[in-house]
């Protein structure tokens, strides 16, 4: 799996959830139309790996949810934002 493609997994994994999506957007100043706009800019896919990475349960949960390791997330987020 790409890193975007990660990336886009690990972004509507956050957005399932009301009050973890609130916080997402809070912590990144994106609202839901720059969100929106920007799925195709590895900057704000690389926001939602930064925000997991950012707060261990999340990452935990997340990567089982997508069936992927912690590190894998970590990995993407990386190479997302070289």
């Amino acid at each position: 799996m790409s890193a975007a493609t990660l990336a886009l997994a690990a972004l509507g994994w956050v957005l399932e959830d009301d009050e973890r999506a609130d916080r997402y957007l809070e912590l990144t100043g994106l609202d839901p139309d720059s969100l929106r706009a920007g799925l195709g800019d590895p900057m704000v896919l690389g926001s939602a790996l930064d925000f997991l990475a950012n707060h261990e349960p999340d990452l935990l949960r997340a990567a089982e949810a997508l069936a992927v390791t912690p590190e894998e997330l970590i990995a993407a987020r990386k190479e997302l934002n070289r």
